[in-house]
């Protein structure tokens, strides 16, 4: 039996694979500079020791292997340790190929924007069709426990980030992650600190375009000009889908349009086209994004050869992932939702299908600009148009504002005046609590209070509820 030690266990994916490694039958430990929820405690329930800070005695005398964070650094005492003893290392996407996705048909979801629901809506039909797959997501779908799953069926369900590996490779995860069958949501600008520009960031999902072997399938969304142009060099049939495109791209499969979208009894009904057969699926998930999500996610079940029927039945018993449209609960008669969204297409998808899904709500959108992307200037513009979609919005102040330099950093008063301009009501407001305070006297009964954070955002919704709960 293997002893693995895991550096930076705390993150979803890290914590995730300590999971399945135990699950396999090895000996885990784990550690991190600092012991956070809610991966810590999917660890302690798991039984997999978590020690911190780093240090280099954190590592087992036994170790036969070392998995390092794609966040933890060269200098890492833990990871100094491992090399000076000799101990073999690899990065979290390494070990996933080698342990778990190797020998099964790998299905890789990629993109921008959409990446962990897409991934979640594809694992939970595919256990709900009796397929028995593995998955591993970066987020927690409330249909499962936790954000993994070690099945004994064919497949393997894994969200495809492009952000970069390990110290020791700067490379995309999703290269590792041996694709036989890649569904790309979309291709934005993202991820500032890592990639220069668009063209080098679209360099990275054409690499992995060109790792999907002749009979595998590439579903791509023909909304961006961008994974157009990435699909032409796939070798593999290529299956193009549209939400807001007339014309769909031709390819050697059939080409899909989503139409007729509409909130019924807490769903979003929408049909799928295509040039010889149509069919109609309602999901619990508002919005125009994620009836684009699910199409995508039914072409490859239809793909691997579900019938459309058995397809929607399965797609409509998905209901979502934590801290996607999440709702938290109405507190003296504010409702209170909880999103991830970061880039500024995903504010403005966020604020149209919650005012869908809840209308006649007058809706607070609450911004932390937090992701490496958000935090700079380079959407300053943009993200004022998108929080302008909500009736009025507050944005944060930069978190870790100091580690940006002045000149690139992102303007939230600016952005709130920008919002202002169009005739919306907005504020900055640097500190959680703050905000906090201002929601307890400005929010009425009726009204909508979404919050939009990648991050802890200071324990916001938690604080939130308690001080609208005692009104």
């Amino acid at each position: 039996m293997k002893k693995v030690h895991l550096v930076a266990a705390c993150g979803v994916g890290m914590a995730s694979l300590a999971g399945m490694l135990k699950e396999k039958g090895f000996r885990v430990t784990g550690s991190d500079a600092n012991v956070y929820p809610p991966m810590s405690t999917q660890l302690e329930k798991l039984g997999i020791p978590l020690l911190s800070p780093y240090a280099a005695g954190n590592v087992p005398s036994d170790a036969d292997l070392v998995i390092v964070g794609n966040a933890v650094s060269r200098d890492n005492p833990e990871c100094l340790e491992a090399a000076r003893r000799g101990v073999s290392m690899m990065s979290m996407p390494q070990a996933l190929a080698k342990f778990f996705i190797a020998g099964k048909e790998s299905i890789v979801v990629a993109g921008t924007h959409g990446k962990t629901t897409t991934t979640s809506l594809l694992a939970w039909s595919l256990y709900d069709l009796g397929d028995d797959p593995s998955f591993l997501v970066g987020g927690v779908p409330r249909n499962f426990p936790v954000s993994y799953r070690v099945g004994a069926g064919p497949r393997f369900v894994i969200e495809g980030d492009e952000y970069d590996t390990a110290y020791f490779d700067k490379g995309p995860k999703f290269l590792h992650y041996l694709p036989k069958i890649v569904l790309l949501t979309s291709i934005e600008f993202d991820h500032a600190d890592i990639y220069r520009d668009l063209p080098h960031l679209v360099e990275s999902f054409r690499k992995l375009i060109r790792l999907i072997p002749r009979d595998g399938l590439l579903v791509a969304c023909a909304d961006y000009a961008d994974v157009v142009a990435v699909a032409a060099e796939a070798v593999c049939p290529v299956m193009f889908y549209t939400v807001n495109s007339e014309t769909v791209p031709d390819s050697a499969g059939d080409g899909w349009r989503v139409r007729a979208i509409g909130e019924k009894d807490g769903f979003t009904r929408f049909r799928l086209e295509g040039r010889r057969s149509s069919h109609w699926f309602a999901i619990r998930l508002p919005g125009l994004h994620n009836a684009a999500n699910c199409a995508a996610a039914a072409l490859v079940l239809m793909h691997l050869g579900y019938g459309p029927d058995r397809t929607a039945e399965a797609l409509a018993g998905f209901t979502g992932v934590r801290r996607r449209q999440e709702e938290l609960g109405e507190f003296g008669g504010v409702l209170v939702v909880d999103d991830f969204a970061h880039h500024p297409t995903a504010v403005r998808g966020t604020i149209q299908a919650v005012r869908a899904r809840y209308p006649g709500r007058r809706i607070t959108a609450v911004f932390e600009p937090r992701s490496n992307t958000s935090r700079r200037k380079i959407f300053q513009k943009e993200f004022a148009e998108a929080l302008a979609e909500a009736d009025a919005a507050i944005v944060a102040g930069v978190f870790g504002a100091d580690k940006i330099p002045s000149g690139e950093r992102l303007d939230p008063d600016e952005v709130a005046k920008a919002v202002r301009a169009t005739g919306r009501e907005a504020l900055y407001i640097q500190e959680a609590d703050r905000i906090v305070g201002h929601l307890a006297q400005a929010s009425r009964p009726g009204d909508l209070v979404l919050i939009m954070s990648n991050g802890g955002f200071g324990g916001i919704q938690g604080k939130l509820i308690r001080v609208l709960s005692s009104r």
